[in-house]
């Protein structure tokens, strides 16, 4: 055989065979929980976050979207996925939390959700005592775009809260948050963005000043979080050998200032693919929730979320919370995994770090 045509059956080989290997090196987790599924069929459930209580980290909740109907809601979930609240202001597409928003005079937990039946931005303030949320939209915030995916930003720096909308067009609208002087939250746009096609999932890194966004069909975007930072961004990784379209969910690890991770849900394979947060977001690993014993695994998963705080007895090391797309028994659900089963699964392990306090930035 021609030298030249054997060295390149060799190469063709090898090739192939690492191509079949890195499939099998997907790290395989099992969830620890899951919640009751939600209130309406086909797809429904969509976006989780967590919310961290302040003094008794067994009450910590899990926030979720619903988005089945024009009367449903946030779904609002204990720590072993009992629903012990809802809203039903309208179809929830996506959610986000963040502690120590000033309201009156007060430090209040904020969440923040695109409601889709009425285009407009839903706010809310977490209620400790009740584990409940409270309506503090000062008027109907109507968006400028129709709503499909949404996030928020603090500036640790300056405290200044932003929501972060876009739609199925590829435009993005930053509103900032503000006290309307009588214990409501308005909010005025203060930022565009373009981009080409279809958008939903996105994150932003309070103390590093980053947002990243997810373009379903061709990556994650890295831009400045803040309303006078360039409207050019950079592309982190594009659909191909680390994520399979679409791109959803994407939610950020925080395990010091500057150090942790950057988890996007690659729901064509349904894995999650992990990238280190600071940098050039180098690609780490990818790994998938397969069932197990009692608990069925994910796929088609659109948002996620993760927390590195001791949440309790389960999850004192931390959580990540997907939302499943194909439920075994019943509608739409979110399933939630133990961080230090993620972490050990790589070699080397992953950071856990529960100690670092998301309140205190």
């Amino acid at each position: 055989m021609n030298k030249t045509i054997y060295s390149f059956l060799l190469l063709c080989i090898f090739s192939c065979t690492n191509q079949r290997n890195n499939k099998i090196l997907v790290n395989k987790v099992y969830a620890a929980m899951e919640t009751e599924p939600v209130e309406y069929s086909g797809d429904s459930a969509d976006d989780p976050c967590i919310w961290a209580h302040p003094n008794d980290p067994s009450l910590s909740l899990i926030i979720g979207t619903d988005k089945g109907k024009n009367s449903a809601g946030l779904r609002v979930y204990d720590l072993n996925g009992t629903e012990i609240f809802t809203t039903s202001n309208g179809k929830m597409n996506n959610v986000d939390i963040r502690y120590g928003f000033e309201l009156g005079g007060d430090l209040i937990d904020i969440v923040t959700a695109g409601e889709r039946t009425s285009n407009t931005l839903a706010v809310f303030k977490v209620d400790s005592e009740n584990r409940s949320l409270v309506n503090i939209a000062a008027r109907e915030i109507s968006l400028g775009i129709p709503v499909y995916g949404s996030c928020m930003y603090k500036n640790v720096y300056t405290g200044d809260t932003y929501a972060i909308v876009n739609d199925k067009e590829g435009n993005v609208e930053q509103y900032l948050l503000k006290d309307n002087g009588q214990g409501l939250v308005d909010a005025s746009l203060v930022r565009t963005l373009k981009l080409s096609s279809q958008l939903e999932g996105c994150v932003a890194d309070d103390i590093l000043g980053y947002l990243y966004i997810g373009e379903e069909d061709k990556g994650i975007w890295k831009f400045g979080a803040n309303p006078n930072d360039s409207d050019i961004g950079i592309l982190v990784d594009e659909v191909g050998e680390n994520l399979t379209a679409d791109v959803e969910g994407l939610t950020i690890y925080y395990s010091g200032d500057s150090t942790g991770y950057l988890i996007a849900s690659s729901q064509g394979d349904n894995t999650y693919a992990i990238y280190k947060r600071s940098g050039e977001n180098s690609y780490i690993g990818q790994f998938e929730i397969v069932d197990g014993n009692t608990i069925d695994g994910t796929s088609e998963t659109d948002g996620i979320d993760v927390c590195n705080m001791n949440l309790g007895t389960n999850f004192s090391q931390g959580i990540f919370v997907v939302q499943d797309g194909i439920n075994d028994v019943g509608n739409q659900n979110f399933k939630a995994v133990q961080w230090e089963n993620i972490a050990s699964s790589f070699n080397p392990p992953l950071d856990i770090y529960p100690s670092w306090d998301l309140r205190s930035n």
